[in-house]
């Protein structure tokens, strides 16, 4: 870790330094007024219901897509599996206010096609109001807004070099004239994606012991274009459209070595070679009407759209087991074709209520959601593995909410709310003739409750209940080959999570924020690791027992050298009580887990007055979650430097990212039977360089919610 911070502090301390000097000598004034930002607003705003990163004029956005920001947001961390959370914790991810249809390694993806230079900011909601759908934290990408008249846009080209190379290219198009607004977003990657992985599975019973390693070379080419009409069809009302398309194909390359030993003895060599290759289409659809009384505050807020996914894969695996007295040769192939339709209509309303500032929100959603997953297997099949099912998921959620507001002597907002969501979901396979239905309804209290000693000095407190669904592919019986020489499925009979969680949060001086949180579960769904015959299956189970969560964290944003050193920095504690979970389940993991986590994110705008603009970003964390135990911390890092080019609208970057330590993925799963220590060295690491080429007129207005939502009981 020294090794890391130790460079990074005397880089922006030589930085400094140097800058102090030269601020100190004639300069003219029209080349600084040139490049110099004022900021209007820091870099990390910590408020009452969530954390705000300010990238819109950072350096931190050059030569970067929003995933690769998304990694540097505070409270934001990315497991191994491209799983996004906050604070340790599942989220849903929002685009606009918009939720989006993506999730896993396909948000990954889309993620990667939209450049970091369309960013406006990205809210980290860790305690949402009734407005959100039910489930826990929220992450918010807010996209830039340009509206002036005429033409303008930018393209960008990028090349990667990790194990392998990858390239990336877009182009950003915005056309306004009176009414009118056009955006228009096209972007095509060629990506390669290198991982190696090691693990150790014991199963308790005989002590089964297998352990192994795979090499994974993943090739993805992924072309995706979105359009944004919006027209003003007067000063109170808004229609537009938005159309989005994406593409990936992938082609995947895996080898494995492992052997298995019971009670010591030795039982088989493996070797496994896999190829496969996919396709995933989606394509999103949006209609919108927006009312809005500028002189009552009263605004209307209609959505309407679909999103249809289609994904096909087609892998084959070649598997030699040698065991003491015969080898045995398997040929595997599997095909799945998933098709997923979803249609939704959600609409909100928000007025001022009463003479004393307080503000009503109510609003409602239908979701319909009908998605098919044929799975087909052939070849010389292990006996146990059906070759072929299809599998049905079908739900209708319908929600209602209501937020009410107010603050009281200018020093006291409030904010009370409540969820309704009602689920009515099927499932069922072809083949197997399995299946299930139910449905139940869902309350979802919330309030907030925030006091401003005075200007500098207020002290916050929140309460959510939350319930995360489970995914419905995690629902899918149907047994498959997984790379590892392990198969996977899903279970049919998976329950809700729900979990409640209570916040406080403390600044003082508008720049030092002290929080404190805690969560409880009762229950939850995580993998598991079950045996049948001489397979062994990894399949999401359910578990009961509580879990309690504890939290501490200090914040600080800080600027310095008239606004060109801005410092944010964030550091926490946290304490995990499983006891009670791990005695339930008969899990051998360790009940309590105390650990720190935190990171740091630097920039330097206008070095030397050269038009230099300088970024970094160290995390320390590591990630426990559920019945999984992070066996390693990783240091994270990030460091660039971006030239600008005022006169040609051009702009260079150099992007070095984990060059002193490649990330490591290390923790151990536990379940009833047994455990699985799962070790990877991630690909995020080595050189960009970025070329960008401006046109037209850059100046944004911030796209985000008018004053009336904004003021809604602290959520500003």
């Amino acid at each position: 870790m020294k090794k890391i911070l130790a460079p990074v502090a005397l880089l922006i301390g030589t930085l400094a330094f140097s800058q102090e000097k030269k601020d100190s000598t004639d300069t003219k004034v029209s080349e600084i007024k040139e490049v110099t930002f004022v900021a209007k607003k820091p870099t990390v705003e910590s408020k009452v219901d969530r954390t705000v990163f300010n990238v819109a004029n950072s350096s931190i956005l050059a030569g970067n897509t929003t995933w690769d920001v998304l990694r540097m947001t505070p409270l934001v961390s990315i497991d191994n599996n491209d799983a996004l959370k906050a604070e340790g914790e599942s989220v849903i991810v929002y685009i606009n206010d918009r939720k989006s249809v993506f999730t896993g390694k396909e948000l990954k993806e889309y993620l990667k096609t939209i450049p970091a230079d369309n960013l406006m900011k990205i809210e980290v909601i860790t305690s949402p109001s009734a407005r959100y759908d039910a489930t826990g934290s929220v992450i918010n990408i807010v996209l830039k807004k340009r509206d002036d008249e005429g033409l303008k846009g930018s393209v960008t080209l990028n090349n990667r070099q990790n194990t392998q190379n990858s390239q990336y290219i877009n182009s950003n198009l915005n056309y306004h004239r009176k009414s009118f607004t056009q955006t228009l977003v096209g972007s095509y990657s060629d990506n390669t994606w290198v991982q190696g992985s090691y693990f150790v599975n014991t199963i308790y019973e005989n002590n089964n012991v297998t352990q192994g390693n795979t090499q994974n070379i993943n090739r993805g080419k992924s072309p995706s274009v979105s359009s944004t009409s919006e027209y003003e069809i007067n000063d109170k009302n808004t229609a537009g459209v938005i159309l989005e398309y994406y593409q990936g194909k992938r082609d995947n390359t895996s080898e494995l070595e492992s052997s298995q030993y019971l009670n010591g003895n030795f039982n088989f060599l493996r070797n496994q070679n896999q190829s496969s290759n996919s396709l995933n289409r989606t394509l999103g659809s949006n209609v919108f009407y927006k009312y809005y009384d500028k002189e009552k505050n009263r605004i209307l807020d209609i959505n309407l759209g679909s999103n249809y996914n289609g994904q096909s894969e087609n892998s084959y695996f070649l598997r030699n087991t040698a065991f003491a007295d015969k080898t045995v040769t398997d040929e595997i192939g599997g095909i799945s074709d998933t098709e997923n339709r979803n249609y939704y209509l959600k609409i909100d309303y928000t007025q001022p209520l009463g003479k004393e500032g307080g503000n009503f929100e109510i609003g409602g959603k239908m979701d319909f959601n009908n998605n098919v997953i044929p799975n087909t297997l052939y070849g010389s099949l292990p006996e146990g593995l059906s070759t072929r099912d299809v599998f049905h998921y079908e739900d209708n959620i319908n929600s209602l909410y209501a937020n009410y507001s107010k603050t009281f002597f200018k020093k006291l907002e409030t904010r009370i709310g409540v969820r309704y969501e009602y689920i009515d979901f099927k499932l069922r396979q072809d083949v197997a003739g399995t299946s299930r239905r139910d449905s139940y309804g869902t309350f979802l209290p919330n309030f907030l409750v925030k006091y401003s000693f005075s200007d500098k000095y207020d002290l916050s407190f929140t309460y959510n209940r939350n319930l995360w669904r489970p995914w419905y592919a995690e629902f899918n019986p149907f047994l498959q080959p997984g790379t590892d020489g392990f198969y996977t499925r899903g279970n049919m009979n998976l329950l809700p999570n729900p979990s409640d969680r209570l916040y406080m949060k403390f600044g003082f001086k508008k720049k030092y924020f002290l929080s404190a949180r805690y969560s409880f579960i009762k229950q939850d769904y995580w993998q598991a690791f079950v045996t049948e015959g001489d397979k062994i299956i990894s399949e999401p189970t359910n578990f009961l027992g509580k879990v309690h969560q504890y939290n501490l964290y200090a914040n600080t944003n800080q600027t310095f050298l008239k606004n060109k050193l801005t410092v944010n920095l964030g550091f926490g504690w946290n304490y995990v009580d499983n006891s009670d979970f791990n005695a339930k389940n008969d899990l051998k993991a360790t009940n309590y887990l105390s650990f720190w986590s935190g990171s740091t994110n630097l920039s330097y705008t206008n070095l030397w007055n050269k038009n230099i603009n300088l970024s970094a970003w160290v995390e320390v964390s590591n990630q426990n979650s559920g019945n999984s135990v992070a066996n390693v911390t990783n240091v994270f890092h990030n460091i660039s430097a971006t030239k600008i080019f005022p006169k040609t609208q051009m702009e260079v970057s150099l992007q070095l990212m984990n060059i002193f330590a490649r990330p490591n993925f290390d923790s151990t799963t536990f379940s009833q039977g047994g455990s699985n220590r799962y070790t990877t060295k991630s690909d995020w690491h080595g050189v960009s360089l970025t070329f960008v080429k401006r046109f037209g007129n850059q100046k944004v207005k911030e796209n985000t919610k008018t004053d009336v939502e904004k003021n809604s009981g602290g959520a500003k």
